[in-house]
């Protein structure tokens, strides 16, 4: 006899929460189709459904996204590294206390080796006599995963040799991958994993796509696709007969519940209540503007060199995305003013390589240019702040003397500034020393309360 499965996932939301009211519409709905007409149906999320930049989100510390996990009957989720890298290591642990569904990942341990009571590296699910193994894995982030007192090992290690076992004693192998396409790819050029879930580097595979008999999907990013993969199964045979994959669109595909514009404006009356807890009394207005100076970017590269201990420091002003009124200053305030999950950073660097970075932030290119990724959630570079560094023409002053090429100096800037993408030497760099889990905006909120 012949029957098809129905696989519904999600992935990388990032708490774009404006999108989810229509997508846990869809899923109720077609999972009410599929039981009446005796059809088994999974759903899974992929990670990164946790995004500290959302105030509900950062107010409740991801728990109100396990709710809407909770709500919408997710079957099993995979952990992102927002859920694992943005979270204090207390919070990552307590994230999932009231979740109705199981978490994924076979390459996450504790300091000590051991596996944290909330997750598993698989779990099996039926549909009739069909026996399904899901199993899943997280980006590698290991200096990060490090500083908070986790250990995480090679996730395609873990995931090939799990999949090989899993395949002796399951009918079907799921991945729920939280790595990224070209990972995926080599996953399945490697291993007979059936599905491959798809997530992290937010790519969209509209009707799926098939590697040595492995079916990828993936749904994108911000809840703009939700996912389809349709599996016929001989149950007599326990065999896969043919699996396909879609996606919808979310805005032009999916149907909005009644209730949609209700949802919304709770998502944000609620974020904004639970961060309204005052911080500091301001007399004045603190402004900021992305392509002149103001107050508020240099504070806050003021309080990245006092905060991190370090020799100088500088920023980009379009870090910093509004102002801060006189009067009462919230949490709420704070965090609308920097919501990135952006932590301090301090890189060691010789003089000459230091005066090489700073020859750079001056290229005429940067104030305007627009930023993707890395954390950020602003528009655009801004012009580029200093403390305790002058340029005069050429010549460069550290704290009121000429710049030392031979000597090392600490420099504090943003962890997004390591990553490759924009300057060599501080991706390069031998010594840098995050700062986790504190954010930007502890930071500034740490310096607000010293005025």
């Amino acid at each position: 006899m012949e029957k098809t499965i129905h696989i519904y996932h999600t992935n990388d939301l990032h708490s774009h929460f404006e999108n989810w009211p229509r997508i846990a519409h869809f899923l109720k709905e077609r999972r009410r189709i599929h039981e009446e007409a005796g059809e088994c149906t999974l759903t899974f999320d992929i990670g990164d459904h946790v995004d500290r930049a959302h105030p509900l989100t950062e107010g409740t510390l991801g728990s109100f996204n396990v709710e809407l996990l909770n709500q919408s009957k997710f079957d099993a989720v995979a952990i992102g590294n927002n859920e694992g890298i943005t979270l204090p290591k207390e919070a990552l642990n307590r994230l999932y206390d009231r979740a109705e569904f199981t978490v994924i990942c076979a390459n996450l341990f504790d300091k000590m080796g051991g596996r944290p009571d909330w997750v598993l590296p698989y779990r099996f699910f039926h549909a009739g006599d069909m026996k399904i193994a899901v199993t899943s894995a997280t980006a590698q982030y290991t200096t990060f995963y490090e500083q908070l007192g986790w250990t995480i090992t090679d996730p395609l290690n873990e995931l090939r040799n799990l999949i090989k076992m899993l395949k002796k004693r399951a009918d079907m192998v799921i991945v729920l991958s939280h790595l990224g396409m070209y990972d995926d790819e080599k996953l399945a050029e490697e291993t007979e994993a059936d599905v491959i879930l798809g997530a992290h580097t937010h790519h969209v595979f509209h009707e799926g796509k098939e590697i040595n008999g492995t079916l990828l999907a993936a749904a994108g990013r911000y809840g703009y696709f939700a996912g389809h993969v349709e599996i016929e199964i001989n149950e007599e045979t326990r065999s896969i007969r043919k699996k396909r994959a879609r996606v919808y669109e979310t805005n032009r595909s999916l149907e909005a519940p009644a209730d949609e514009r209700l949802q919304q404006e709770t998502f944000s009356s609620e974020g904004k209540k639970a961060l309204s807890v005052p911080v500091v009394h301001l007399e004045h207005e603190l402004n900021s503007d992305w392509f002149q100076p103001s107050v508020l970017p240099l504070m806050l590269t003021e309080a990245l060199t006092e905060w991190c201990n370090a020799d100088c420091s500088f920023l980009n002003a379009g870090v910093v995305l509004g102002h801060l009124p006189a009067g009462t200053v919230t949490k709420y305030d704070i965090h609308g003013l920097l919501p990135h999950p952006i932590n301090p950073c301090v890189i060691e660097l010789k003089g000459a390589e230091l005066a090489e970075v700073l020859r750079q932030t001056r290229d005429e290119q940067w104030p305007h240019m627009q930023i993707k990724g890395l954390g950020f959630r602003g528009k655009v570079m801004g012009r580029f702040v200093y403390d305790k560094i002058e340029m005069d023409g050429q010549v460069i002053y550290i704290d009121g003397k000429p710049l030392d090429m031979k000597r090392i100096y600490k420099l504090a800037t943003l962890d997004m500034f390591t990553y490759g993408h924009y300057f060599v030497e501080l991706h390069r760099a031998p010594v840098k020393t995050y700062f986790m889990p504190e954010f930007l905006r502890d930071v500034l909120e740490w310096k607000l309360l010293k005025l």
